[in-house]
């Protein structure tokens, strides 16, 4: 029968790429990651890697040993879940990936929520930027992620992966309350000159927001590009920008600022993401549900003003 563990190894260097990668993420040498894969091989027959210059590669019988090693996994991990739900309480750890407004907003009453609730579940957070945490994730590196998804640019579900939205939320427009950018537009288009706090391009709500401003007849001036919306907001309240910000984020950030709701009322989509045979693990699913209440009892009414189509 084959080894678990160096199947498991055999995944990681499919997923990771270099010997040292894995070793570094299961806590062993190199040459013992090196040794685990030589007595792979063996087990099976076949030969699974092949040099190529310094690097190792898979060969393909490797890669449909990786396949079936991806539906033990799963497997295991349905075993785990059933085995879990016979226990009088849920515990253990959960370790959760997420990026910053969900740290920001929902995270905290979340975490209070679930010690009064699961006194003996540990949740451990490390903030990621979605398409790292889906690396993580199927690495076993994290056992939830927290993702988004903006209007007009699905985000389609990943094999492997259990998807579960958790709310919407709704996206509006930020024009500081004082300074040279402190107008009511009637349109997007009224603030082509205006100086804008962005995300970065090649992420969801960077891309999103460009797209905007560019369906509005301009090109966006940036000012001030990064990942911070609580920097985004401090620019607006400050009177250096205007933004697009979500709901959860004007809530509690941006006192004092104008906010406008935008034609079509776009949402984001905010969703959590477990390995395939985790979804029904009582951790994952008190998680889950604690989330849920939390974002719900979180929106913020939608600003009385409304900007026009055109």
């Amino acid at each position: 029968m084959l080894n678990v563990t160096r199947l498991r190894i055999l995944r990681e260097l499919h997923l990771r790429g270099t010997l040292a990668q894995v070793a570094d993420a299961l806590s062993y040498s190199p040459s013992a990651i090196s040794q685990q894969l030589s007595l792979l091989e063996r087990e099976v027959g076949v030969r699974l890697l092949e040099h190529v210059g310094r690097r190792v590669r898979l060969t393909d019988d490797a890669v449909t040993l990786v396949g079936h090693t991806e539906l033990v996994l799963a497997q295991l991990e349905l075993a785990e879940a059933e085995l879990a739900a016979t226990q009088p309480e849920v515990s253990g750890t959960l370790r959760v990936a997420s990026f910053q407004t969900v740290l920001l907003e929902i995270a905290p009453p979340a975490l209070t929520l679930l010690n009064l609730r699961y006194p003996s579940l540990q949740v451990e957070i490390t903030q990621r930027a979605v398409d790292e945490a889906f690396s993580g994730l199927l690495a076993h590196d994290f056992d939830l992620i927290l993702g988004e998804e903006y209007p007009d640019l699905p985000d389609p579900v990943r094999a492997g992966t259990d998807r579960a939205d958790l709310v919407r939320d709704p996206l509006f427009l930020a024009v500081p309350s004082h300074g040279a950018w402190a107008r009511q537009p009637d349109r997007i288009a009224d603030l082509a000159d205006a100086p804008w706090a962005l995300d970065p391009p090649g992420t969801a709500s960077g891309d999103w927001a460009r797209a905007m401003c560019r369906g509005a007849g301009f090109e966006p001036r940036v000012r001030m590009e990064g990942p911070d919306p609580l920097l985004h907001a401090q620019m607006v309240r400050t009177g250096h920008a205007v933004a697009f910000v979500p709901a959860l984020i004007a809530a509690e950030h941006l006192a004092g600022a104008q906010l406008a709701a935008l034609t079509g009322n776009p949402e984001r989509i905010l969703y959590t993401s477990v390995r395939a045979g985790r979804g029904g693990h009582p951790a994952v699913v008190a998680f889950r549900e604690v989330l849920a209440r939390v974002a719900a009892e979180r929106r913020p009414d939608t600003p009385r003003r409304r900007l026009q189509a055109r």
